[in-house]
């Protein structure tokens, strides 16, 4: 076994006023600022290793601060991040079905805290399975306790972080606000009705920075949906329906992509997890086992553990899980007005939460949470959970039955996403000698504290930008792909009009794509080709993939350029903050400019000079992209 950092032994102070306050605050930023990003790009990713930085700079201010107390602050700051991304997969859906006119305080509240809260009670019993037992890699959590080790250095290494933000920050203001350059550049031409061209480009930094982040890799897959989808499938649809007259191409792409083609990502999504779960049948059976073992207790009790396993006893764990299923009930009555299949529902939601929290956690540890679609997860709970009400409830219940649907597939999504970010964090407090129950708890103070206010941020985001399919009220609103997705799927099930052939047609494309990772496999190739990324390629618009992917090739550019420096690692962590400031000065400043808008401030109208408009944002683009490269190779060459 290998020895923590600090020794189980040692007692730190761990859990003090300051690391909760801190976790809280950080959490809530966090949460606001994934809200938006995910809205907006339709993928999210780990906050961990910026949430350490950033309380390793403020603790400094502070006497007496260790280690572990940082391990803590980042604890509850990463759970905002990730309670952000089960929401906004899901909850938008209900506003853009009409089923809520405005996110209520109490539901939006209620549904994240307790699917949130029971994330981390049902990965509770997991974490000696996977972490102490299986000994999976979690490389997030590694990385961050990496991070939290050179913490001597987070001063330092926080300027990068400033940097990012203030470009992301300054970027977003010029493109949203002051509306100085068009934020999306993209051209396509029809000709004879039946041959149709397209190429698009997302002009945000942050992107960029996803793409960064993810690797070439995986950025490569999601790119490869979207050509999928918008230089094959669309292409051919016209070619054999024709195109529509008066539409100017742009518009005409995207009105077959956003009611046929987008859906290829749902059957390809729902074959991707079903996959996960058989290749991972025997892992995550031991894994769920020890789980089920843990709840029924061991006997051992806490006093009689070293202080680094020392776990939330299982008592508590249960009585936990009980008392949240009270709400849950309650918040799904109101949804399908029938208690026995209300009941149902409730039990099956008990069941799957815990099960693919399992999968989330098991995922996390082998590709990591900013890899581990938790969209799979969702669309599988939507797509069986829409049949099921629909068998029981019978037709006549459109609206109410999708909404059940949702806000079944909410709950666990909010339990997925922070199962994923909770055992990341222990791995991380595994490396460093954390006291386990101590993460838990303030896994569940951040959860907490995103919660509380992740309402207001989501109405105000509303209510600025709009959620949904562009509208000539709202042209830049927040497209919230993964919500529209699920919103469609739950209604085209109860309204029958779902269009089954691009389902199947997408799960042929998952089914192909699985041989050939096999086969990639087989060779062992470094290059892979998981399904649930080319899924995700598939249903995001043809934009976000293209920038997702320039930002792979950066990143792969300057892995090239720093391979053989000595400096190589501390520039892979100025290039990670960087990215992560782009991401989150972006984000917060969209969360800034809607609160303005809110308060009556209107932005900028759009300017006549074309050419400019059109190409202004592009070049700045590229100028951001030469900064982060030149500032990552000058971090490598220094001594």
């Amino acid at each position: 076994m290998e020895k923590p950092y600090i020794d189980s032994n040692t007692s730190l102070p761990e859990i003090t006023v300051k690391a909760i306050l801190l976790g809280a605050i950080l959490s809530i930023v966090l949460s606001a600022a994934n809200a938006y990003f995910g809205l907006f790009a339709g993928l999210t990713v780990s906050a961990s290793i910026p949430a350490a930085v950033i309380s390793m700079a403020l603790l400094k201010l502070f006497k007496n601060s260790n280690i572990l107390e940082n391990n803590l602050v980042q604890t509850a700051a990463s759970a905002g991040e990730s309670l952000a991304a089960g929401v906004i997969f899901t909850m938008p859906a209900l506003v853009i079905m009409g089923y809520w006119k405005e996110f209520n305080y109490f539901e939006t509240m209620a549904i994240s805290m307790c699917g949130g809260v029971l994330g981390v009670l049902f990965t509770i019993p997991l974490r000696n399975a996977l972490i102490v037992k299986e000994k999976l890699k979690f490389p997030e959590g590694v990385a961050t306790a990496e991070v939290l080790k050179t913490g001597e250095e987070g001063g330092k290494a926080v300027k990068y972080l400033v940097w990012g933000s203030l470009i992301g920050g300054i970027f977003k203001l010029g493109d949203s606000a002051m509306n100085l350059w068009n934020g999306t550049w993209q051209k396509a031409t029809l000709i004879n009705e039946k041959i149709y061209a397209y190429f698009g480009l997302n002009l945000s930094p942050a992107l960029i920075a996803v793409g960064y982040i993810v690797g070439l890799n995986i950025a490569f897959l999601v790119f490869l949906g979207g050509a999928i989808s918008w230089f094959v499938a669309i292409p051919a649809y016209i070619a054999i329906n024709g195109g529509q007259e008066g539409v100017d191409p742009v518009t005409l792409g995207g009105n077959i992509w956003n009611s046929q083609i987008r859906f290829l990502g749902v059957g390809s999504m729902v074959v991707g997890g079903l996959w996960a779960l058989l290749s991972l049948a025997n892992s995550l059976g031991a894994a769920f086992k020890s789980g089920v073992d843990a709840f029924k207790g061991s006997g051992t009790k806490m006093k009689d553990l070293i202080r680094t396993e020392m776990d939330t006893p299982m008592s508590w764990v249960l009585i936990g899980i009980g008392v949240l299923v009270v709400p849950i009930f309650m918040i799904y009555l109101t949804a399908i007005n029938d208690v026995p299949i209300t009941i149902t529902m409730t039990l099956i939601l008990v069941v799957a939460g815990f099960l693919f929290s399992a999968v989330a956690g098991y995922m996390a540890g082998l590709v990591g949470s900013s890899n581990n679609p938790i969209s799979g997860v969702t669309i599988a709970t939507i797509l069986a959970s829409s049949l099921l009400l629909l068998t029981l409830m019978g037709t006549g219940n459109e609206l109410s039955g999708a909404a059940g649907a949702i806000l079944i597939g909410a709950v666990v999504a909010c339990a997925a996403a922070i199962a994923g970010d909770n055992m990341q964090d222990l791995k991380a407090g595994h490396i460093l000698g954390a006291t386990p129950y101590k993460q838990q708890i303030m896994q569940m103070v951040g959860v907490i504290a995103g919660a509380l206010v992740i309402p207001f941020v989501m109405n105000a985001l509303l209510i600025a930008y709009g959620m949904g399919a562009p509208t000539a009220e709202q042209p830049n609103s927040l497209t919230a792909p993964q919500a529209t997705l699920m919103q469609s799927v739950a209604q085209g099930i109860f309204g029958g009009n779902l269009p089954w052939n691009m389902v199947y047609i997408g799960a042929g494309i998952g089914i192909v794509i699985i041989i050939i990772d096999q086969y990639l496999k087989s060779k062992g190739s470094e290059f892979r080709m998981p399904v649930l990324a080319v899924a995700v390629g598939l249903y995001l618009p043809f934009q976000l993939d293209s920038a997702i992917f320039v930002g792979g090739l950066l990143a792969h550019f300057l892995n090239k350029a720093t391979k053989n420096s000595s400096g190589k690692e501390r520039a892979g962590n100025a290039g990670l903050l960087l990215a992560s400031g782009l991401i989150t000065g972006e984000a917060l400043m969209g969360i800034f400019i809607a609160i303005a808008i809110v308060l009556g401030f209107q932005t900028a109208s759009a300017h006549d000079f074309t050419f400019i408009y059109e190409n202004i944002g592009l070049a700045i683009l590229i100028l951001i992209i030469w900064f982060v490269y030149k500032s990552v190779i000058k971090v490598s060459k220094e001594e």
